[in-house]
């Protein structure tokens, strides 16, 4: 009895003791599972490499990146609020309404503030960014983030702050030099070669976007030789990293930490990033950078024509392949061309060694070639291909030509389009002068004339590569031409000269 009570007793301790003992084998196996635990994946792997690649890209050229705030006297009601990081005309062209882009702020009145007039202010004050390339004080930026500034202080990455004491400027680039005194323990970034780089290749994006200062953003290149239509001279590096107002003059950086491109603009309708950035290649920026150190200018070589890309309807009518070299729609009297005897209908496939694809290509290894030096061009002539040799001479500063209206007009209908004499008078108000022609003075929506681009005031000095100088030659031309058979044209525009092909629609 004594002992049933005693094993009623002992029971509840032993089932206890066995549940214990399951829990603690449990927990055994459990310990024994987390000191082996699963291996991380390949793919796991790689994007942690990645991401101390950025990690150490960002701590490696941080120090070189600086802030720069410009201050510049505006008279009256017109002038923006202090101190606020888009008080930049520059940017106004990026983001504000009217731009390439788009409308900027648009339902966004949080934003209008960094636009908003100020009576009582006759100070803007802008922000942007910067990069250190020489220990020595030298900061390379963009020239809308200090153009026409009279005060100009960068603040280093480590919070000390100097006025600059040089400010050397190349706005056909966008780029500008900085000189800051008294500096010690700069760190100069270290320059890499924009030209290896290759659509897909990571990239980030370092400065002070909105005033953020040390920030970074990673992306990749995602085109390269772009043209937006906001400076003289593009070339631009296209990216989706993050670029924002405020960005503009910091480096775009490689992964092994040199700068491969300054940031200078964006494609933008919210006011923010968009994924699509724009950076003026390193390559062209020291090229620009070496000769304001040097000068305070920047002397660009000429060659002297105009030209136009290939397209794959003039490829055909000139004997060449689309999209290879560019054609040579102009010579300017007396200029290098005309003396290596180029013509109008060349094809120019390279230029000292080096193939050419659109006109961009061209100019910039024309303007970067030595004046004075000869400069070997291989060229197609009437389908045949010849070599001439050519001296560049310095580049002059030239304006552009405006439109103008004409009276004395003669209808085209199979072109859709209006033309009449180009008369002494009317040459001076389009800008034109030592040609003979005729200007156009209408097109009609949908026409042959409207596919191809053609507008109101340009003039037409050629057509099947024969030279008009009166509505009469130009119909003696065309009236019975049929365009199921492509009609060339070579049209004067406030651009430069360009061929045009008129065809029918398909």
């Amino acid at each position: 009895m004594r002992l049933t009570k005693l094993n009623k007793r002992k029971a509840p301790w032993i089932v206890g003791f066995a549940i214990a003992a399951m829990i603690g084998s449990t927990a055994a196996v459990h310990l024994q599972a987390e000191s082996n635990p699963p291996r991380v994946s390949a793919a796991v792997a790689n994007a942690n490499s990645l991401s101390e690649a950025f990690r150490e890209t960002a701590r490696v050229v941080a120090p070189s990146v600086v802030t720069i705030t410009s201050e510049t006297e505006v008279a009256g009601p017109t002038a923006p609020r202090q101190g606020q990081p888009m008080d930049d005309e520059m940017m106004k062209r990026f983001f504000g309404e009217g731009t390439p882009f788009g409308e900027m702020f648009k339902g966004q009145p949080e934003m209008h503030r960094f636009f908003k007039p100020s009576a009582e202010s006759t100070t803007r004050t802008g922000i942007g960014s910067g990069v250190v390339i020489d220990a020595s004080g030298l900061i390379l930026t963009n020239n809308h983030v200090v153009a026409d500034a009279t005060n100009v202080m960068v603040k280093l990455a480590d919070g000390r702050e100097f006025k600059a004491s040089e400010v050397k400027t190349d706005p056909k680039t966008d780029l500008a030099v900085l000189k800051i005194d008294g500096a010690t323990d700069l760190v100069a970034a270290r320059m890499g070669d924009s030209d290896r780089m290759e659509i897909g290749d990571w990239v980030l994006a370092l400065g002070q976007p909105f005033g953020l200062e040390g920030t970074v953003t990673a992306g990749i290149i995602s085109a390269k030789s772009r043209g937006i239509g906001i400076t003289a001279r593009e070339n631009f590096l296209q990216t989706d990293a993050a670029i924002n107002p405020g960005n503009s003059g910091g480096p775009l950086v490689n992964l092994a930490g040199e700068v491969i491109g300054i940031n200078t603009a964006i494609s933008s309708r919210s006011g923010g990033n968009n994924g699509v950035g724009f950076a003026i290649p390193i390559d062209e920026a020291k090229w620009v950078s070496d000769q304001l150190i040097k000068d305070g200018v920047v002397r660009r070589a000429m060659l002297g024509v105009g030209i136009q890309k290939v397209s794959h309807d003039l490829a055909s009518t000139f004997g060449v392949q689309s999209n290879h070299g560019v054609l040579v729609t102009e010579v300017v009297p007396g200029s290098p061309a005309e003396k290596a005897g180029l013509k109008q209908g060349d094809v120019i496939l390279s230029f000292s060694g080096r193939e050419v694809h659109d006109p961009r290509g061209l100019q910039n290894v024309v303007e970067q070639s030595d004046p004075g030096a000869k400069q070997s061009i291989e060229i197609m002539r009437d389908g045949k291909p010849l070599t001439i040799e050519a001296v560049c001479e310095v580049q002059p500063e030239a304006g552009l030509a405006h439109s103008g209206q004409t009276a004395e007009v003669s209808k085209v209908e199979s072109l859709g389009m209006e033309v009449g004499n180009l008369t002494e008078d009317l040459a001076k108000k389009l800008g034109v002068k030592d040609i003979a022609g005729v200007v156009i003075t209408n097109v009609n929506p949908g026409s042959a004339a409207d596919r191809a681009g053609l507008q109101e005031g340009n003039v037409i000095t050629q057509v099947e590569r024969k030279s008009v100088a009166s509505v009469d030659q130009f119909e003696a031309l065309t009236k019975d031409h049929d365009l199921s058979n492509p009609l060339l044209l070579l049209v004067k525009t406030d651009q430069g000269s360009r061929y045009v092909i008129l065809k029918s629609g398909t």
